[in-house]
């Protein structure tokens, strides 16, 4: 077993050489590190220009990852993603020529503007971690991770994510505006940086293999556990959410807490780590009534008051 302090070293390591060239975004980075641990999928919502792209190049460059994005349009067709069977008159045969799923890691870059038949394709590919083409059934490259994103202002031309989609996502995450000091020294370092994203490996690809093989071994008391189950459970009870989170749910924030205390430095879970990763983990998972519309508060906000209504474990 690897260490968790080794774990933690490493993860500060890699957070610190991809600071380098996306300045202010470490909580985003890990929260994407905790995803990847867990074996889970990101969804980005944010404007553009604040580094998406820069960001998820930068962690598979960090990794040794191959790396592919996709660019989603409203005539992309399943098979731009998946790969398609090509005849070939030389060998007088189908041949499958790969698309860009077929990668360790994958930018679905504005997957709300492709139509939901294309959606799907990528979705069904994320759960079930292959892909099946006039027939054939291939396995997706391991380890497999998915970082979507999508504009939350823009929305004519789009294809809205239903919500048993967005479940799918293991954490949903904002990468917001930087701070004026941040973007100050983005603009010292804008004429010099490259536009390629040439970063060091930080971790081997058998070493993040073997680091999502230890997140299970993370313990989780029952105490924890139960702290969980509660705050799911007043989900699906409070007077301003319309749909509760299900035990998909509970699960990956099980799982997401257990990645991220491994991140820490430790090999046990405590009540913080759910705390926090509660908003990434269940805010897409949730709906707010006409009523928290009415009172102008978003799932954010709702779950932060969950949170205060619900008693924290003490752990001794």
């Amino acid at each position: 077993m690897i260490q968790a302090q080794v774990v933690q070293r490493k993860a500060e390591e890699l957070i610190n050489s991809i600071e380098t060239i996306l300045v202010g975004k470490r909580d985003v980075v890990m929260l994407s590190l905790v995803a990847l641990l867990s074996k889970g999928h990101v969804l980005l919502e944010d404007v553009p220009g604040v580094g998406k792209t820069k960001m998820m190049k930068a962690l598979a460059a960090s990794i040794g990852a191959d790396f592919k994005r996709i660019q989603f349009t409203p005539d992309l067709l399943p098979s731009d993603v998946l790969g398609a069977s090509i005849y070939n008159q030389r060998e007088n045969e189908f041949e499958y020529r790969q698309g860009p799923i077929m990668a360790q890691f994958v930018l679905a870059d504005e997957i709300n503007r492709t139509s939901p038949k294309t959606q799907s394709a990528l979705l069904e590919a994320m759960e079930e971690g292959f892909i099946t083409v006039d027939g054939v059934t291939r396995p997706l490259p391991e380890p497999f991770f998915v970082m979507a994103t999508q504009n939350p202002v823009d929305f004519e031309g789009t294809y809205r994510l239903p919500e048993a989609q967005l479940d799918r996502f293991l954490l949903k995450i904002k990468m917001g505006y930087p701070t004026p000091e941040q973007e100050m020294n983005i603009l010292k370092t804008s004429l010099t940086s490259r536009a390629s994203v040439d970063l060091p490996s930080i971790i081997t690809m058998d070493e993040l293999k073997e680091l999502q093989k230890e997140v299970q071994f993370v313990h989780a008391s029952d105490l924890v556990k139960r702290y969980i189950v509660s705050i799911v459970n007043k989900t699906r009870n409070h007077p301003l959410i319309q749909l509760g989170v299900s035990p998909r749910g509970s699960i990956a924030l099980l799982k997401a807490a257990q990645a991220f205390a491994l991140l820490q430095g430790r090999d046990y879970v405590i009540p913080d780590d759910v705390q926090l990763l509660v908003p990434s983990i269940l805010s897409h998972r949730i709906t707010v009534n006409a009523q928290g519309s009415f009172e102008r508060k978003d799932a954010a906000d709702v779950l932060q008051e969950l949170l205060h209504e619900t008693s924290v474990p003490v752990i001794g």
